[in-house]
Protein backbone atom coordinates (compact mmCIF):
# COMPACT_ATOMS: atom_id res chain seq x y z
CA UNK A 1 0.00 0.00 0.00
CA UNK A 2 0.71 3.80 -0.23
CA UNK A 3 0.63 6.87 -2.35
CA UNK A 4 2.62 7.55 -5.43
CA UNK A 5 6.03 9.32 -4.49
CA UNK A 6 7.98 10.87 -7.12
CA UNK A 7 11.19 8.97 -7.97
CA UNK A 8 9.78 5.64 -7.43
CA UNK A 9 11.76 3.00 -8.10
CA UNK A 10 10.69 1.39 -11.38
CA UNK A 11 11.13 -2.41 -9.95
CA UNK A 12 7.47 -1.43 -8.27
CA UNK A 13 5.89 -0.24 -11.17
CA UNK A 14 3.90 -3.47 -12.23
CA UNK A 15 3.22 -3.73 -16.06
CA UNK A 16 1.09 -6.25 -18.50
CA UNK A 17 3.75 -9.20 -19.09
CA UNK A 18 3.07 -10.93 -22.05
CA UNK A 19 1.86 -14.18 -22.37
CA UNK A 20 0.68 -14.31 -18.69
CA UNK A 21 -3.30 -13.69 -17.14
CA UNK A 22 -2.97 -10.01 -16.36
CA UNK A 23 -5.36 -9.08 -13.83
CA UNK A 24 -6.52 -5.25 -12.92
CA UNK A 25 -8.80 -5.58 -10.23
CA UNK A 26 -10.43 -2.38 -8.89
CA UNK A 27 -13.01 -1.48 -5.86
CA UNK A 28 -14.90 1.22 -5.41
CA UNK A 29 -13.58 4.68 -4.63
CA UNK A 30 -14.93 5.10 -1.37
CA UNK A 31 -15.98 8.67 -0.47
CA UNK A 32 -13.20 10.93 0.95
CA UNK A 33 -15.88 12.49 3.68
CA UNK A 34 -16.12 9.88 6.43
CA UNK A 35 -14.82 6.61 8.26
CA UNK A 36 -15.40 3.72 6.28
CA UNK A 37 -18.01 1.32 8.28
CA UNK A 38 -17.86 -2.32 7.82
CA UNK A 39 -20.52 -2.88 5.47
CA UNK A 40 -18.55 -0.94 2.67
CA UNK A 41 -15.09 -2.42 3.80
CA UNK A 42 -17.21 -5.96 2.89
CA UNK A 43 -18.73 -4.18 0.02
CA UNK A 44 -15.81 -3.15 -2.17
CA UNK A 45 -12.38 -3.47 -0.67
CA UNK A 46 -12.01 -6.61 1.11
CA UNK A 47 -13.74 -8.47 -1.31
CA UNK A 48 -11.86 -7.07 -4.06
CA UNK A 49 -9.00 -7.66 -2.08
CA UNK A 50 -9.37 -11.40 -1.37
CA UNK A 51 -9.54 -11.91 -5.33
CA UNK A 52 -6.60 -10.67 -5.40
CA UNK A 53 -4.73 -12.75 -3.27
CA UNK A 54 -6.39 -15.13 -4.55
CA UNK A 55 -4.90 -14.32 -8.21
CA UNK A 56 -1.94 -13.55 -6.71
CA UNK A 57 -1.16 -17.28 -5.36
CA UNK A 58 -2.42 -18.80 -9.13
CA UNK A 59 0.74 -16.94 -10.36
CA UNK A 60 -1.56 -13.94 -12.50
CA UNK A 61 0.06 -10.82 -12.85
CA UNK A 62 -1.91 -8.61 -10.60
CA UNK A 63 -2.63 -4.69 -10.47
CA UNK A 64 -4.89 -3.81 -7.33
CA UNK A 65 -5.99 -0.37 -7.77
CA UNK A 66 -8.12 1.97 -5.59
CA UNK A 67 -8.32 5.21 -4.04
CA UNK A 68 -10.25 8.42 -2.09
CA UNK A 69 -13.07 9.83 -4.34
CA UNK A 70 -12.27 13.30 -2.88
CA UNK A 71 -14.50 15.77 -5.04
CA UNK A 72 -17.63 16.20 -4.93
CA UNK A 73 -20.55 17.90 -2.84
CA UNK A 74 -19.98 15.04 -0.04
CA UNK A 75 -16.67 16.52 0.47
CA UNK A 76 -17.69 20.22 0.69
CA UNK A 77 -20.17 19.27 2.56
CA UNK A 78 -18.35 18.19 5.00
CA UNK A 79 -15.49 20.75 5.14
CA UNK A 80 -18.76 23.31 5.91
CA UNK A 81 -19.51 20.78 8.85
CA UNK A 82 -16.04 20.90 10.24
CA UNK A 83 -15.35 24.45 9.26
CA UNK A 84 -12.22 23.95 7.16
CA UNK A 85 -11.03 23.59 3.40
CA UNK A 86 -12.00 20.22 0.85
CA UNK A 87 -8.61 19.84 0.23
CA UNK A 88 -8.17 19.45 4.32
CA UNK A 89 -11.29 17.56 4.65
CA UNK A 90 -9.31 15.28 1.36
CA UNK A 91 -6.27 15.00 3.58
CA UNK A 92 -7.61 14.11 7.02
CA UNK A 93 -9.66 11.15 5.97
CA UNK A 94 -7.65 10.20 2.96
CA UNK A 95 -5.67 9.65 5.92
CA UNK A 96 -8.21 7.80 8.06
CA UNK A 97 -8.94 5.51 5.11
CA UNK A 98 -5.59 4.64 4.33
CA UNK A 99 -4.90 3.45 7.98
CA UNK A 100 -8.25 1.68 8.23
CA UNK A 101 -7.21 -0.60 5.20
CA UNK A 102 -3.53 -1.35 6.29
CA UNK A 103 -5.21 -2.92 9.52
CA UNK A 104 -7.59 -4.79 7.67
CA UNK A 105 -4.80 -6.27 5.24
CA UNK A 106 -5.31 -4.95 2.08
CA UNK A 107 -3.25 -5.31 -0.35
CA UNK A 108 -3.54 -2.69 -2.63
CA UNK A 109 -0.65 -2.43 -5.21
CA UNK A 110 -1.79 1.49 -5.65
CA UNK A 111 -3.98 3.52 -3.04
CA UNK A 112 -4.47 7.03 -4.23
CA UNK A 113 -6.93 9.71 -5.13
CA UNK A 114 -8.50 11.62 -7.29
CA UNK A 115 -7.58 15.32 -6.30
CA UNK A 116 -4.44 14.82 -8.65
CA UNK A 117 -3.09 16.71 -11.61
CA UNK A 118 -3.04 13.20 -13.14
CA UNK A 119 -6.71 13.02 -12.90
CA UNK A 120 -7.39 16.12 -14.06
CA UNK A 121 -5.16 15.48 -17.01
CA UNK A 122 -6.85 12.14 -18.08
CA UNK A 123 -10.78 13.57 -17.14
CA UNK A 124 -10.41 16.69 -19.15
CA UNK A 125 -8.62 13.97 -22.33
CA UNK A 126 -11.53 12.50 -21.97
CA UNK A 127 -13.72 15.01 -22.01
CA UNK A 128 -11.99 16.46 -25.19
CA UNK A 129 -12.54 13.31 -27.04
CA UNK A 130 -16.54 13.09 -25.94
CA UNK A 131 -16.73 16.73 -27.17
CA UNK A 132 -14.76 15.88 -30.48
CA UNK A 133 -16.96 12.55 -31.33
CA UNK A 134 -19.89 14.88 -30.63
CA UNK A 135 -21.38 12.83 -27.73
CA UNK A 136 -21.92 15.63 -25.70
CA UNK A 137 -24.95 18.92 -25.79
CA UNK A 138 -25.40 21.48 -24.13
CA UNK A 139 -29.20 22.07 -22.63
CA UNK A 140 -30.85 24.57 -19.66
CA UNK A 141 -32.17 22.51 -17.04
CA UNK A 142 -34.05 23.57 -13.69
CA UNK A 143 -31.74 23.54 -10.23
CA UNK A 144 -33.00 24.36 -6.88
CA UNK A 145 -31.03 27.61 -5.95
CA UNK A 146 -30.48 29.05 -2.08
CA UNK A 147 -31.38 32.58 -1.86
CA UNK A 148 -30.30 32.15 1.97
CA UNK A 149 -26.72 30.90 0.57
CA UNK A 150 -27.10 32.19 -2.51
CA UNK A 151 -25.94 29.24 -4.04
CA UNK A 152 -27.09 26.71 -6.80
CA UNK A 153 -27.53 23.75 -4.47
CA UNK A 154 -25.84 20.49 -5.52
CA UNK A 155 -27.93 16.74 -5.36
CA UNK A 156 -26.06 15.96 -2.05
CA UNK A 157 -27.06 19.73 -0.46
CA UNK A 158 -30.80 18.72 -0.66
CA UNK A 159 -32.92 16.86 1.42
CA UNK A 160 -36.80 15.74 1.01
CA UNK A 161 -39.69 13.34 0.94
CA UNK A 162 -38.94 10.44 -2.14
CA UNK A 163 -41.60 10.70 -4.67
CA UNK A 164 -41.23 6.86 -5.59
CA UNK A 165 -45.22 5.46 -4.78
CA UNK A 166 -44.60 3.46 -1.10
CA UNK A 167 -41.66 5.17 -0.38
CA UNK A 168 -42.04 8.27 0.90
CA UNK A 169 -38.74 8.36 2.94
CA UNK A 170 -38.65 11.86 4.15
CA UNK A 171 -34.36 12.18 4.41
CA UNK A 172 -34.11 10.87 0.72
CA UNK A 173 -30.49 12.90 -1.06
CA UNK A 174 -30.94 14.74 -3.96
CA UNK A 175 -29.41 12.28 -6.15
CA UNK A 176 -30.48 9.22 -4.39
CA UNK A 177 -33.04 7.47 -1.65
CA UNK A 178 -31.22 5.72 0.87
CA UNK A 179 -34.27 3.89 1.57
CA UNK A 180 -35.21 2.47 -1.50
CA UNK A 181 -32.14 3.06 -3.79
CA UNK A 182 -33.49 5.19 -6.78
CA UNK A 183 -31.78 7.54 -8.29
CA UNK A 184 -33.49 10.95 -8.14
CA UNK A 185 -33.03 14.64 -9.26
CA UNK A 186 -33.18 17.43 -6.84
CA UNK A 187 -36.26 19.15 -8.36
CA UNK A 188 -38.43 15.21 -8.13
CA UNK A 189 -38.17 15.65 -4.47
CA UNK A 190 -41.09 16.31 -2.38
CA UNK A 191 -40.71 19.07 0.36
CA UNK A 192 -36.96 19.85 -0.49
CA UNK A 193 -34.84 21.62 2.06
CA UNK A 194 -31.51 23.06 1.78
CA UNK A 195 -29.23 20.76 3.60
CA UNK A 196 -26.86 23.72 5.14
CA UNK A 197 -29.24 26.51 6.21
CA UNK A 198 -32.84 24.04 5.91
CA UNK A 199 -34.30 26.73 3.92
CA UNK A 200 -37.09 25.82 1.25
CA UNK A 201 -34.79 26.35 -2.18
CA UNK A 202 -36.07 27.82 -5.43
CA UNK A 203 -36.04 26.37 -8.82
CA UNK A 204 -34.11 28.31 -11.37
CA UNK A 205 -32.35 27.58 -14.83
CA UNK A 206 -28.45 27.05 -15.37
CA UNK A 207 -26.35 25.94 -18.44
CA UNK A 208 -25.03 22.44 -18.22
CA UNK A 209 -23.33 19.74 -20.78
CA UNK A 210 -25.35 16.19 -20.93
CA UNK A 211 -24.04 13.02 -22.35
CA UNK A 212 -25.90 11.77 -24.83
CA UNK A 213 -26.30 8.13 -23.37
CA UNK A 214 -29.46 7.14 -26.11
CA UNK A 215 -26.57 7.90 -29.07
CA UNK A 216 -24.53 5.37 -27.33
CA UNK A 217 -27.12 3.02 -26.58
CA UNK A 218 -26.55 0.31 -29.26
CA UNK A 219 -22.69 0.22 -28.54
CA UNK A 220 -23.48 0.27 -24.83
CA UNK A 221 -26.22 -2.63 -25.11
CA UNK A 222 -23.59 -4.86 -27.39
CA UNK A 223 -20.64 -4.39 -25.21
CA UNK A 224 -23.23 -5.15 -22.37
CA UNK A 225 -25.09 -8.29 -23.94
CA UNK A 226 -21.20 -9.67 -24.64
CA UNK A 227 -19.49 -8.96 -21.86
CA UNK A 228 -22.05 -10.25 -18.84
CA UNK A 229 -22.38 -13.96 -20.37
CA UNK A 230 -18.63 -13.95 -20.96
CA UNK A 231 -17.23 -12.21 -17.75
CA UNK A 232 -19.87 -14.11 -15.31
CA UNK A 233 -21.67 -11.02 -14.54
CA UNK A 234 -23.39 -10.98 -10.63
CA UNK A 235 -27.26 -11.53 -11.39
CA UNK A 236 -27.60 -8.66 -8.90
CA UNK A 237 -25.37 -6.44 -11.49
CA UNK A 238 -27.15 -7.69 -14.87
CA UNK A 239 -30.87 -7.24 -12.80
CA UNK A 240 -29.90 -3.44 -12.40
CA UNK A 241 -28.06 -2.68 -15.50
CA UNK A 242 -30.66 -4.18 -17.88
CA UNK A 243 -33.29 -2.52 -15.51
CA UNK A 244 -31.29 1.12 -16.67
CA UNK A 245 -31.72 -0.51 -20.37
CA UNK A 246 -35.64 -1.38 -20.18
CA UNK A 247 -36.43 1.86 -18.87
CA UNK A 248 -34.69 3.87 -21.65
CA UNK A 249 -31.32 5.87 -21.37
CA UNK A 250 -31.33 9.37 -21.26
CA UNK A 251 -28.88 12.41 -21.97
CA UNK A 252 -27.07 12.60 -18.44
CA UNK A 253 -25.73 16.02 -17.16
CA UNK A 254 -21.79 15.89 -16.70
CA UNK A 255 -21.39 19.27 -15.04
CA UNK A 256 -21.77 21.18 -11.93
CA UNK A 257 -22.34 24.42 -10.25
CA UNK A 258 -19.60 23.95 -7.48
CA UNK A 259 -15.50 24.72 -7.07
CA UNK A 260 -14.39 21.63 -5.75
CA UNK A 261 -13.87 19.46 -8.65
CA UNK A 262 -12.07 18.95 -11.72
CA UNK A 263 -12.73 22.26 -13.92
CA UNK A 264 -14.46 22.18 -17.18
CA UNK A 265 -11.89 22.65 -20.20
CA UNK A 266 -14.61 24.79 -22.03
CA UNK A 267 -15.12 28.34 -22.06
CA UNK A 268 -18.83 28.73 -22.17
CA UNK A 269 -18.62 26.42 -18.51
CA UNK A 270 -15.04 27.24 -17.15
CA UNK A 271 -16.88 28.14 -13.64
CA UNK A 272 -18.72 24.68 -13.86
CA UNK A 273 -16.65 21.51 -12.53
CA UNK A 274 -17.03 17.60 -13.43
CA UNK A 275 -19.94 15.81 -11.65
CA UNK A 276 -19.01 13.26 -9.53
CA UNK A 277 -20.51 10.78 -11.63
CA UNK A 278 -18.28 11.32 -14.35
CA UNK A 279 -15.00 11.54 -12.93
CA UNK A 280 -14.69 9.29 -9.68
CA UNK A 281 -14.60 6.23 -12.34
CA UNK A 282 -11.83 8.06 -14.37
CA UNK A 283 -10.25 7.79 -10.87
CA UNK A 284 -9.17 4.23 -11.79
CA UNK A 285 -7.42 5.18 -14.88
CA UNK A 286 -5.89 8.22 -12.91
CA UNK A 287 -4.60 6.32 -9.90
CA UNK A 288 -3.22 3.74 -12.04
CA UNK A 289 -1.26 6.47 -13.76
CA UNK A 290 0.53 7.81 -10.27
CA UNK A 291 1.49 3.87 -10.13
CA UNK A 292 3.24 4.49 -13.47
CA UNK A 293 3.60 6.26 -16.69
CA UNK A 294 2.86 3.29 -18.73
CA UNK A 295 -0.85 3.05 -17.71
CA UNK A 296 -2.31 2.74 -20.97
CA UNK A 297 -0.56 -0.57 -21.35
CA UNK A 298 -3.47 -1.54 -18.52
CA UNK A 299 -6.23 0.90 -19.72
CA UNK A 300 -5.82 0.49 -23.34
CA UNK A 301 -4.93 -3.27 -23.75
CA UNK A 302 -7.79 -5.39 -23.99
CA UNK A 303 -6.56 -7.92 -25.85
CA UNK A 304 -4.13 -8.83 -22.44
CA UNK A 305 -5.85 -6.98 -19.85
CA UNK A 306 -8.64 -8.48 -17.76
CA UNK A 307 -10.31 -5.55 -15.60
CA UNK A 308 -12.72 -6.96 -12.38
CA UNK A 309 -14.58 -4.36 -10.25
CA UNK A 310 -16.06 -5.18 -7.44
CA UNK A 311 -18.36 -2.82 -5.53
CA UNK A 312 -21.88 -2.51 -3.43
CA UNK A 313 -25.00 -2.50 -5.76
CA UNK A 314 -26.09 1.23 -5.64
CA UNK A 315 -22.61 1.70 -7.49
CA UNK A 316 -23.66 -0.73 -10.10
CA UNK A 317 -25.10 1.60 -13.16
CA UNK A 318 -22.36 4.09 -12.81
CA UNK A 319 -19.86 1.57 -14.03
CA UNK A 320 -22.32 -0.96 -16.32
CA UNK A 321 -23.84 2.50 -18.25
CA UNK A 322 -21.90 5.36 -17.18
CA UNK A 323 -18.30 4.43 -17.17
CA UNK A 324 -18.49 2.30 -19.61
CA UNK A 325 -20.67 4.49 -22.18
CA UNK A 326 -18.08 7.71 -21.44
CA UNK A 327 -14.87 5.36 -22.93
CA UNK A 328 -17.14 3.92 -25.79
CA UNK A 329 -17.63 7.50 -26.75
CA UNK A 330 -14.17 8.37 -27.02
CA UNK A 331 -13.41 5.84 -29.59
CA UNK A 332 -10.26 4.62 -28.19
CA UNK A 333 -9.45 1.19 -27.48
CA UNK A 334 -10.36 1.26 -23.68
CA UNK A 335 -10.17 -2.05 -21.37
CA UNK A 336 -13.41 -2.40 -20.81
CA UNK A 337 -14.13 -4.44 -17.54
CA UNK A 338 -15.04 -7.99 -17.90
CA UNK A 339 -16.57 -9.31 -14.55
CA UNK A 340 -18.42 -6.99 -11.84
CA UNK A 341 -18.78 -8.54 -8.75
CA UNK A 342 -21.74 -6.81 -6.36
CA UNK A 343 -22.63 -7.01 -3.23
CA UNK A 344 -26.05 -6.23 -1.23
CA UNK A 345 -26.20 -4.28 2.13
CA UNK A 346 -24.92 -5.52 5.34
CA UNK A 347 -26.88 -4.65 8.08
CA UNK A 348 -25.86 -3.63 11.76
CA UNK A 349 -27.81 -5.94 14.40
CA UNK A 350 -31.67 -4.58 13.90
CA UNK A 351 -31.00 -1.91 11.70
CA UNK A 352 -28.67 -0.22 9.12
CA UNK A 353 -24.91 0.46 8.90
CA UNK A 354 -25.09 4.38 7.89
CA UNK A 355 -22.21 6.51 7.48
CA UNK A 356 -24.25 9.99 8.00
CA UNK A 357 -25.76 8.74 11.05
CA UNK A 358 -22.73 7.28 12.45
CA UNK A 359 -24.90 4.16 13.26
CA UNK A 360 -22.76 0.27 13.57
CA UNK A 361 -19.19 -0.41 13.75
CA UNK A 362 -16.75 1.73 11.89
CA UNK A 363 -13.14 0.38 10.20
CA UNK A 364 -11.53 2.53 13.27
CA UNK A 365 -13.53 1.01 15.92
CA UNK A 366 -12.41 -2.73 14.88
CA UNK A 367 -9.14 -2.32 15.91
CA UNK A 368 -10.22 -1.02 19.39
CA UNK A 369 -12.32 -4.47 19.85
CA UNK A 370 -9.18 -6.36 20.49
CA UNK A 371 -10.66 -8.79 17.93
CA UNK A 372 -7.75 -9.29 15.41
CA UNK A 373 -7.82 -8.21 12.11
CA UNK A 374 -8.35 -11.95 10.43
CA UNK A 375 -11.21 -12.67 12.43
CA UNK A 376 -13.25 -9.69 11.61
CA UNK A 377 -12.07 -10.59 7.93
CA UNK A 378 -13.66 -13.83 8.30
CA UNK A 379 -16.74 -13.06 9.87
CA UNK A 380 -17.76 -10.40 6.98
CA UNK A 381 -16.43 -12.74 4.50
CA UNK A 382 -18.53 -15.75 5.49
CA UNK A 383 -21.63 -13.13 5.89
CA UNK A 384 -21.01 -11.34 2.70
CA UNK A 385 -24.38 -9.96 1.10
CA UNK A 386 -23.92 -11.87 -2.40
CA UNK A 387 -27.48 -12.15 -3.51
CA UNK A 388 -29.13 -10.41 -0.93
CA UNK A 389 -28.80 -8.36 2.59
CA UNK A 390 -26.95 -9.84 5.74
CA UNK A 391 -26.41 -9.10 9.21
CA UNK A 392 -23.93 -8.37 11.36
CA UNK A 393 -24.38 -9.31 14.98
CA UNK A 394 -21.89 -9.62 17.92
CA UNK A 395 -23.26 -13.31 18.76
CA UNK A 396 -22.78 -14.22 15.47
CA UNK A 397 -19.39 -12.95 15.07
CA UNK A 398 -18.98 -14.87 18.82
CA UNK A 399 -20.90 -18.49 17.52
CA UNK A 400 -18.16 -18.01 14.01
CA UNK A 401 -15.32 -17.16 16.16
CA UNK A 402 -15.55 -19.65 18.78
CA UNK A 403 -17.46 -22.65 16.71
CA UNK A 404 -15.53 -22.41 13.33
CA UNK A 405 -12.24 -20.62 14.18
CA UNK A 406 -11.05 -21.89 17.15
CA UNK A 407 -12.76 -25.45 17.44
CA UNK A 408 -12.26 -26.49 13.89
CA UNK A 409 -9.82 -25.00 11.66
CA UNK A 410 -8.00 -23.80 15.35
CA UNK A 411 -8.29 -27.13 16.94
CA UNK A 412 -7.07 -28.75 14.33
CA UNK A 413 -3.53 -26.97 13.40
CA UNK A 414 -2.92 -27.47 16.94
CA UNK A 415 -3.16 -31.03 17.26
CA UNK A 416 -1.38 -31.76 14.94
CA UNK A 417 1.84 -29.46 15.58
CA UNK A 418 1.35 -29.95 19.15
CA UNK A 419 1.61 -33.95 18.57
CA UNK A 420 4.34 -33.60 16.46
CA UNK A 421 6.39 -31.43 18.67
CA UNK A 422 5.82 -33.67 22.09
CA UNK A 423 9.25 -35.37 22.62
CA UNK A 424 10.48 -38.71 20.84
CA UNK A 425 9.04 -41.03 23.06
CA UNK A 426 5.41 -39.66 23.32
CA UNK A 427 5.45 -37.67 19.58
CA UNK A 428 8.27 -36.87 16.97
CA UNK A 429 10.21 -34.70 19.10
CA UNK A 430 9.28 -31.75 16.39
CA UNK A 431 10.66 -33.76 13.41
CA UNK A 432 8.19 -34.43 10.59
CA UNK A 433 8.40 -38.59 10.28
CA UNK A 434 9.18 -40.54 6.86
CA UNK A 435 6.75 -42.29 5.10
CA UNK A 436 7.83 -44.96 2.72
CA UNK A 437 4.56 -46.96 2.39
CA UNK A 438 2.63 -43.61 1.74
CA UNK A 439 0.24 -45.15 -1.07
CA UNK A 440 -0.83 -47.98 0.73
CA UNK A 441 -2.89 -46.91 3.37
CA UNK A 442 -6.45 -46.90 2.27
CA UNK A 443 -7.95 -44.48 4.53
CA UNK A 444 -5.31 -41.49 3.71
CA UNK A 445 -5.60 -41.91 -0.07
CA UNK A 446 -9.21 -41.73 -0.05
CA UNK A 447 -8.93 -38.98 2.56
CA UNK A 448 -6.36 -37.05 -0.07
CA UNK A 449 -8.99 -37.63 -2.77
CA UNK A 450 -11.68 -36.26 -1.13
CA UNK A 451 -9.17 -33.32 -0.08
CA UNK A 452 -8.04 -33.07 -3.95
CA UNK A 453 -12.06 -32.74 -5.26
CA UNK A 454 -12.81 -30.00 -2.95
CA UNK A 455 -9.44 -27.86 -3.82
CA UNK A 456 -10.57 -28.03 -7.38
CA UNK A 457 -14.53 -26.86 -6.13
CA UNK A 458 -12.77 -24.02 -4.69
CA UNK A 459 -10.45 -23.11 -7.26
CA UNK A 460 -13.70 -22.92 -9.64
CA UNK A 461 -15.32 -20.97 -7.15
CA UNK A 462 -12.80 -18.68 -6.60
CA UNK A 463 -12.50 -17.88 -10.28
CA UNK A 464 -16.15 -17.40 -10.51
CA UNK A 465 -15.62 -15.08 -7.64
CA UNK A 466 -17.52 -17.12 -5.64
CA UNK A 467 -15.59 -15.76 -2.48
CA UNK A 468 -18.10 -16.92 0.27
CA UNK A 469 -18.04 -20.58 -1.80
CA UNK A 470 -14.61 -20.37 -1.44
CA UNK A 471 -14.23 -20.01 1.84
CA UNK A 472 -16.87 -22.10 2.91
CA UNK A 473 -14.98 -25.07 0.84
CA UNK A 474 -11.52 -24.41 2.62
CA UNK A 475 -13.35 -24.79 5.91
CA UNK A 476 -14.57 -27.95 5.47
CA UNK A 477 -11.29 -29.31 4.40
CA UNK A 478 -10.42 -27.90 8.11
CA UNK A 479 -13.46 -30.48 9.29
CA UNK A 480 -12.70 -33.37 7.12
CA UNK A 481 -8.74 -32.93 8.58
CA UNK A 482 -10.60 -33.10 12.28
CA UNK A 483 -12.52 -36.34 11.00
CA UNK A 484 -9.64 -37.90 9.73
CA UNK A 485 -7.41 -37.80 12.51
CA UNK A 486 -10.58 -38.82 14.47
CA UNK A 487 -11.00 -41.72 12.27
CA UNK A 488 -7.47 -43.27 12.22
CA UNK A 489 -7.03 -42.84 15.97
CA UNK A 490 -3.32 -41.78 15.75
CA UNK A 491 -3.14 -41.98 19.41
CA UNK A 492 -3.25 -45.60 19.02
CA UNK A 493 -1.69 -45.99 15.95
CA UNK A 494 1.25 -44.38 17.94
CA UNK A 495 1.39 -47.47 20.14
CA UNK A 496 0.77 -50.02 17.48
CA UNK A 497 1.19 -49.06 14.31
CA UNK A 498 3.82 -46.14 13.97
CA UNK A 499 4.73 -46.36 10.07
CA UNK A 500 0.55 -46.03 9.72
CA UNK A 501 0.47 -43.17 12.67
CA UNK A 502 3.63 -41.64 10.89
CA UNK A 503 1.77 -41.47 7.49
CA UNK A 504 -1.71 -40.14 9.29
CA UNK A 505 0.29 -37.14 11.21
CA UNK A 506 2.53 -36.77 7.66
CA UNK A 507 -0.67 -35.73 5.59
CA UNK A 508 -1.89 -34.01 8.42
CA UNK A 509 0.59 -31.39 8.60
CA UNK A 510 0.53 -31.32 4.82
CA UNK A 511 -2.98 -30.42 5.24
CA UNK A 512 -2.22 -27.53 7.40
CA UNK A 513 0.04 -26.16 4.48
CA UNK A 514 -2.42 -26.35 2.20
CA UNK A 515 -4.85 -25.08 4.40
CA UNK A 516 -2.55 -21.98 5.21
CA UNK A 517 -2.50 -21.60 1.12
CA UNK A 518 -6.09 -21.46 0.72
CA UNK A 519 -7.04 -19.50 3.70
CA UNK A 520 -4.42 -16.95 2.91
CA UNK A 521 -6.72 -14.67 0.71
CA UNK A 522 -9.29 -14.72 3.36
CA UNK A 523 -6.39 -14.62 6.50
CA UNK A 524 -2.88 -13.59 5.55
CA UNK A 525 -2.04 -12.67 9.28
CA UNK A 526 -3.61 -16.02 9.98
CA UNK A 527 -1.56 -17.92 7.14
CA UNK A 528 1.97 -15.98 8.13
CA UNK A 529 1.34 -17.33 11.58
CA UNK A 530 0.39 -21.21 10.55
CA UNK A 531 3.89 -20.95 8.19
CA UNK A 532 5.91 -19.41 11.50
CA UNK A 533 4.69 -22.46 13.56
CA UNK A 534 5.26 -24.71 10.55
CA UNK A 535 9.20 -22.86 10.30
CA UNK A 536 8.14 -22.91 6.24
CA UNK A 537 8.82 -20.15 4.22
CA UNK A 538 5.92 -17.52 2.66
CA UNK A 539 6.76 -19.08 -1.17
CA UNK A 540 4.81 -21.93 0.35
CA UNK A 541 1.80 -20.51 -0.61
CA UNK A 542 2.32 -20.63 -4.33
CA UNK A 543 1.15 -24.61 -3.73
CA UNK A 544 -1.82 -23.29 -5.78
CA UNK A 545 0.54 -21.68 -8.68
CA UNK A 546 -0.85 -22.53 -11.85
CA UNK A 547 2.25 -23.52 -13.02
CA UNK A 548 2.64 -25.95 -10.28
CA UNK A 549 0.34 -28.64 -11.61
CA UNK A 550 -2.74 -26.64 -9.89
CA UNK A 551 -4.15 -29.05 -6.96
CA UNK A 552 -2.42 -32.49 -7.83
CA UNK A 553 -0.40 -31.87 -4.76
CA UNK A 554 -3.68 -32.24 -2.35
CA UNK A 555 -3.70 -35.71 -3.96
CA UNK A 556 -0.49 -36.47 -2.39
CA UNK A 557 -0.69 -34.73 1.08
CA UNK A 558 2.22 -36.31 2.57
CA UNK A 559 4.39 -34.97 0.29
CA UNK A 560 4.19 -31.24 0.61
CA UNK A 561 6.41 -30.82 4.01
CA UNK A 562 9.38 -33.40 3.29
CA UNK A 563 10.32 -35.68 6.09
CA UNK A 564 13.26 -34.58 8.35
CA UNK A 565 11.86 -30.95 8.80
CA UNK A 566 11.97 -29.50 11.91
CA UNK A 567 8.43 -27.76 12.90
CA UNK A 568 8.41 -24.14 15.04
CA UNK A 569 6.81 -23.55 18.12
CA UNK A 570 2.72 -24.50 18.54
CA UNK A 571 1.06 -21.67 19.51
CA UNK A 572 -3.18 -21.07 19.72
CA UNK A 573 -4.46 -19.76 16.83
CA UNK A 574 -7.24 -18.22 18.12
CA UNK A 575 -8.69 -16.85 21.34
CA UNK A 576 -11.91 -17.83 22.48
CA UNK A 577 -14.86 -14.65 22.28
CA UNK A 578 -16.70 -15.19 25.99
CA UNK A 579 -20.37 -13.68 26.82
CA UNK A 580 -19.33 -11.46 28.99
CA UNK A 581 -16.74 -9.05 26.15
CA UNK A 582 -20.06 -9.79 23.54
CA UNK A 583 -22.38 -7.87 25.68
CA UNK A 584 -19.57 -5.61 26.82
CA UNK A 585 -18.76 -4.81 22.87
CA UNK A 586 -23.01 -4.73 22.16
CA UNK A 587 -23.30 -1.98 24.74
CA UNK A 588 -20.31 0.44 23.88
CA UNK A 589 -20.95 0.62 19.98
CA UNK A 590 -24.73 1.41 20.76
CA UNK A 591 -26.78 4.44 19.49
CA UNK A 592 -24.49 6.10 17.04
CA UNK A 593 -20.86 7.75 17.12
CA UNK A 594 -21.73 10.93 17.83
CA UNK A 595 -23.66 9.38 21.10
CA UNK A 596 -20.79 7.31 22.25
CA UNK A 597 -18.19 10.15 22.06
CA UNK A 598 -20.60 12.21 24.45
CA UNK A 599 -21.33 9.32 27.10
Amino acid sequence: MGDHEEGRSEKFQKLPIPGTRNVLITSALPYVNNVPHLGNIIGCVLSADVFARYCRLRGYNVLYICGTDEYGTATETKAMEENCTPQQICDKYHAIHKEVYEWFNISFDEFGRTSTPQHTEICQAIFRKLLENNWLSENTMQQLYCNACERFLADRLVEGTCPTPDCNYDSARGDQCEKCGKLLNPTELKDPRCKVCQAAPQIRNTDHLFLELPLLNDKLEEYINNTSVVGSWSQNAIQATYAWLKEGLKPRCITRDLKWGVPVPHERFKDKVFYVWFDAPIGYVSITSCHTPDWEKWWKNPENVELYQFMGKDNVPFHTVMFPSTLLGTGENWTLMKSISVTEYLNYEAGKFSKSKGVGVFGNDAKDTNIPAEVWRYYLLTNRPEVSDTQFTWTDLQAKLNTELLHNLGNFINRVLSFIAKPADLGYGSIIPDTPDSESHPLTNSFAEKVSNYVQQYIEAMEKIKLKQGLKIAMTISSEGNAYLQDSRFWKLYKEDKASCSLVIRTSVGLVCLLACLLEPFMPSFSFEALKQLNLPLRTLLLLCHESGDYAKGRKLWEIVPSGHCIGTPSPLFKELKDEDVNFLREKFAGSQNERKRS
